[in-house]
């Protein structure tokens, strides 16, 4: 588990690191758990989003919000050519962002290419580095791919894995390959964690209005785990000029967990 494997001299795959774990490892399973999330998202309508801020926990804990998210992104179908996935280190300690040396991510339900151009022009980045053990057991990346494989059917992958980073150097990212509507931002995070169920509420209440508020400077150690993604991208929304929509604000003790220590999970679309 979380090894590369190689076939011939071209691809080289990241296999699923936590399938079986955070979701299914059964294809069939898989996918009908992410079609019925899906179809359950209470996701008002809008514009499609340039980018979304979604969670990466287990899925019967987070699946439900990060699917407020994902629903927003059905009308893309086909359209999006590029997905550019942020999020945070958990396994191993690092300084800038990583990339992988692997051409393609595996899921249950397929193989994932990588835009292997693209990875090549963040490289030029001074705080962007190759490092495969950043990737080979993250699960913050590993949880988006089956939602975007089946919200948004073909499409290039760009994984980053944030490290100690400022949120500047996240921006600078962000914007080498922010381009046109077929490229998507997606940011990964959870929220507080585990304080009892009303300490969290408050907490990821306040969070959720300074991501709303496009206020970085707002956002503490213990208010979300991919802080520093999401600081980035709100770095380049508020340059750009975006809109942030809350979609959806829950945690672990609204969907399948105590509440005595609780998980909190947000999704947002900007566009």
């Amino acid at each position: 588990m979380g090894t590369y494997s190689t076939s011939g001299d071209e691809a080289r795959v990241r296999p699923p690191a936590v399938a079986g774990l955070f979701y299914p490892a059964d294809p069939d399973e898989l996918a009908d758990m992410v079609q019925t999330y899906l179809a359950e998202a209470d996701a008002p309508a809008g514009p499609p989003p340039k980018a979304i801020i979604a969670p990466h926990a287990g899925y019967v804990y987070s699946g439900p919000v990060a699917a407020s998210a994902y629903a927003r992104l059905l009308p893309l179908h086909g359209h999006i050519r590029r997905v550019v996935l942020v999020g945070p280190a958990h396994r191993v300690p690092f300084r800038g962002l990583a990339v992988p040396a692997a051409t393609h991510f595996a899921t249950p339900l397929g193989v994932v290419p990588l835009d292997q151009n693209a990875i090549g022009t963040l490289l030029q980045l001074p705080q962007v580095k190759v490092l495969d053990e950043a990737h080979a057991a993250e699960h913050s990346l590993e949880v988006h791919l089956p939602f975007l494989q089946t919200v948004l059917g073909g499409f290039a992958l760009v994984p980053l894995v944030a490290g100690e980073a400022t949120p500047e150097e996240v921006a600078e990212v962000l914007d080498r390959l922010w381009d046109g509507p077929e490229t998507l931002v997606v940011i990964s995070s959870d929220l507080s964690h585990y304080h009892d169920y009303d300490t969290a509420r408050r907490m990821d209440s306040a969070t959720a209005q300074a991501i709303a508020s496009l206020r970085p400077e707002a956002l503490g150690y213990e208010d979300a785990c991919g802080r520093i993604p999401v600081a980035g991208l709100l770095e380049v929304a508020r340059r750009r000029g975006l809109e942030v929509e809350t979609l959806d604000l829950r945690n672990s003790g609204d969907t399948a967990g105590p509440r005595d220590q609780v998980v909190g999970y947000g999704a947002w679309a900007l566009h």
